[in-house]
This record gives C-alpha cells, sequence and structure tokens, in this order.
C-alpha cells in the first residue's frame, strides 16, 4: 500500500465485510485498489471504488444459493 496500489483477494464473508471499509478508505486517499475474487460469491461484488478481476469457478450462484 506505501507504493499506492494494492492488490487483494479475499475470502468471502465477514472478513470482507470488515476489509470492504478498508478498502474505500485506502481508495478515497489516492491508492489504486484491484480485488481477485471469483465471479460467484455471497458478498464480494463489484463496485465502482475498486478494479475487480473476477475468475471463473466450477458452481453457479443457484448451486451456492442451495448449499447455503
Amino acid at each position: 500500500a506505501a507504493g499506492g496500489k494494492l492488490l487483494v483477494v479475499p475470502v468471502d464473508g465477514s472478513h470482507w465485510l470488515s476489509m470492504r471499509e478498508v478498502l474505500n478508505g485506502l481508495r478515497q486517499k489516492g491508492h489504486e485498489v484491484v480485488v481477485v475474487a471469483p465471479e460467484i460469491s455471497l458478498y464480494i461484488k463489484p463496485t465502482k471504488n475498486f478494479v475487480m478481476k473476477m475468475y471463473p469457478v466450477p458452481f453457479t450462484q443457484e448451486e451456492m444459493d442451495h448449499i447455503f
């Protein structure tokens, strides 16, 4: 983060919800934030505050919703 760029590979769930607030603060201070996340997740969704790079997973949103 000292260089102004931050790569984040979050875990879905409460860790992401807390981390998202920190990332928003860093973005407001001028840092470039890139988040690498699965295309299907519970809480990790694209926003205008950072760049999202999504990768494919071998299940659908419906399958994940059914499990939970």
